[in-house]
């Protein structure tokens, strides 16, 4: 009895597992704006309506947005800028952005759909514009990329597939982790592409990318010695990004 039980409840495992692996193939599409093949389950316009309902809900994260206004203007010319002289124009997404009161935390982000985030800690860091350019550049790429679509199609697969491992082999921790770790590979990988489309989008905006270099240093130094090792990270090390964003510069400066 108990070994029927175990074989319907691998069948059952197996038959979840099956459709987990089906939905996920009959979820892939390439990116119009990047040419990668992606999983992704949101329209641009589903995109649109998550950013545009959880960025109240950011900025109240971040004490609210920053009361200058001459900063803001700032913030708003350099990434309309960046938007107007790139693909960025051509997509569906309604770029907005915003500069946060939050004067500790360096951090920039970017919601599904457009709308963009940069600290007043990190802007305050920032030497020049062509650096403001980098940021918001690279959050440009983080929404062109489709990134937060894919996570969160991505996270929707290994949960399917955590939960037919669970019900037909008890392996549902096993599969759980591998999810994870994949889930912060591919978030790696999202920091990366954004950084080669960030340097594409100054160099057509007519910003000097070699100052996303830049940004780089201020965030190792904002890290500081207790970084956690890469592999652990979502994001790259600085390093390794400079690296690839050196790569970029000759790539787009000689097409």
């Amino acid at each position: 009895m108990r070994g029927r039980n175990f074989k319907i409840r691998l069948l059952i495992g197996v038959a979840i597992v099956a459709f987990a692996f089906l939905r996920k193939c009959s979820q892939q599409e390439e990116n119009p704006y990047t040419g990668r093949t992606q999983t992704i389950t949101l329209s641009p316009e589903q995109e649109i309506a998550i950013g545009l309902q959880s960025a109240p809900q950011m900025a109240q994260q971040h004490g609210g947005l920053h009361p200058n206004t001459q900063y803001q203007a700032l913030v708003d010319n350099v990434g309309n800028k960046l938007v107007n002289n790139s693909i960025a124009r051509k997509t569906p997404y309604k770029y907005e952005f915003h500069l946060l009161n939050d004067p500790r935390t360096i951090n920039a982000f970017a919601l599904p759909g457009g709308q963009i985030f940069i600290t007043h800690a990190l802007f305050s860091k920032l030497q020049n514009e062509d650096q403001l350019a980098g940021v918001l550049g690279h959050e440009i790429g983080h929404v062109l990329g489709k990134h937060s679509n894919e996570r969160i199609s991505e996270a929707n697969f290994w949960k399917t597939l955590s939960m037919g491992a669970s019900v037909g082999a008890d392996m549902g921790s096993f599969v759980n982790s591998i999810g994870q770790n994949t889930l912060l590979k591919n978030g790696r990988d999202d920091e990366l592409e954004s950084d080669d489309l960030g340097v594409l989008f100054m160099i057509k905006a007519g910003y000097n990318p070699k100052e996303m270099i830049g940004v780089m240093k201020i965030l190792k130094e904002a890290a500081g010695p207790n970084r956690v090792p890469e592999f652990q990270s979502t994001h790259p090390d600085p390093e390794n990004r400079i690296e690839k964003i050196e790569e970029a510069i000759d790539k787009y400066r000689n097409h």
